[in-house]
Formats: structure tokens, C-alpha cells, sequence
């Protein structure tokens, strides 16, 4: 399947200065990298859930701390004033 895209000048220069590096066509780089991009888009979206429910799931069996006394750890952490 052909599609077109179109690239601002220092995009493409970045592209093909890539696949001149890599040896490879500039369509197939171009190509790799999105399926790559695409890849990490489901991973990195699939872990944010995984995060969300294990946080829901910490919430209802009564693992959580108030917001005060994570804000008060942060401030001794890092050495913060007490009005931060």
C-alpha cells in the first residue's frame, strides 16, 4: 500500500541522513520507524492502564496514603519549605 506523506525539508534531511547511515532505503527507514513509534504508542498506553487499575485496585484494600503526607515527604525529600 503506497501513501504519501509529506515532510517539512529538515524532517526528510533527518530521514535520509539515517538510512544513508543505515545502508537501507529511505522508504523502508521511514517505514521501520513508524512501525516502531506505532509499537511503543500500545505498549506505553497499555502500561498506563495496567498503572490506573493497579492504583484502583491499591485504593479499594485500603493502600494509599493522604495527599499531606506524600506533599510532606516530598518537601523533606527534597528539601522544600513547608508552604510549598
Amino acid at each position: 500500500m503506497a501513501i504519501v506523506v509529506s515532510l517539512s525539508p529538515e524532517l526528510e534531511a533527518q530521514l535520509r541522513e539515517k538510512a544513508a547511515q543505515q545502508g537501507q532505503d529511505v522508504s523502508f527507514v521511514a517505514a521501520k520507524l513508524l512501525e516502531a513509534v506505532l509499537e511503543w504508542e500500545v505498549e506505553d498506553s497499555e502500561a498506563a492502564i495496567q498503572g490506573i487499575q493497579k492504583g484502583l485496585e491499591d485504593f479499594e484494600t485500603g493502600r494509599f496514603r493522604s495527599f499531606d503526607d506524600f506533599a510532606d515527604d516530598q518537601r523533606h525529600k527534597y528539601n522544600l519549605p513547608a508552604d510549598s
